[in-house]
Order: structure tokens, then sequence, then C-alpha cells
């Protein structure tokens, strides 16, 4: 078991920034991919950003379009922590935030690929 606990959201304006972190403890060393999504009332979950989580990589990422050149996902295997940095932040970026990793020697944007995920930290932008 994996156990994964995020942090970091909250109330913020437009064109503003949020830093989400996510711890993991348990049996992390089958871990291999560490990613974000995302989840509005009424939609589907949707792929924000994943990093290669291995310490032998080379910390890979993907990002979806939606986000690319605003948010950066980065890792600090020491702390067993993955962070999402997000500037400019948009209305339509408000949503429910889940950390969840894979085990795939890929990064996946399907999120039934994900085995663990966190609780979840709400992020609402005003306009």
């Amino acid at each position: 078991q994996v156990q994964l606990v995020e942090s970091g959201g909250g109330l913020v304006q437009a064109g503003g920034s949020l830093r989400l972190s996510c711890t993991a403890s348990g049996r992390t060393f089958s871990t291999t991919v560490m990613g974000w999504f995302r989840q509005a009332p009424g939609k589907e979950r949707e792929f924000v950003a994943a990093i290669s989580w291995s310490s032998w990589s080379d910390g890979n990422t993907r990002y979806a379009d939606s986000v690319k050149g605003r948010f950066t996902i980065s890792r600090d295997n020491a702390k067993n922590t993955v962070y999402l940095q997000m500037n400019n932040l948009k209305p339509e970026d408000t949503a429910v935030y889940y950390c969840a990793t894979d085990r795939r020697s890929y990064i996946s944007t399907y999120y039934p690929d994900y085995d663990y995920w966190g609780q979840g930290t709400q992020v609402t932008v005003s306009s």
C-alpha cells in the first residue's frame, strides 16, 4: 500500500500562484511515476502533469496542453514528495487536485492506470 497526502490548495485570484505538495509513504519502492489529476464538478477526472519517480530516472515530465507553460511538476526523492507549481492560474483551473502513483515504465495520462490516490485538495480560482 502507498499513502498519499496532498496539501497546498486554496483560494486565489486569477493570475495568482499556488504550489501543491504530495508526500508519499508506505511501499513506494515500486512507484515509477507520480502524477497530478484534477476533477471539476460535473466533469471527468483529467490529467494535469506527471513525472518519472525512480531515483535513477532523469525526471521525465509530461503536461496537459491546457497547463503547459504555466504549471511545473518537480520531485524531491529524499522527501518522497512531488510538487506542482501553478502560475498564472485561471478560473478554469478550479477543481479538486489529486496526486496519484503508477508503476509503468512510461508516463500514462489515463487515470485508471494509476494505482494509489490521495484524498485531493481543492483549488479555487476567482475571476
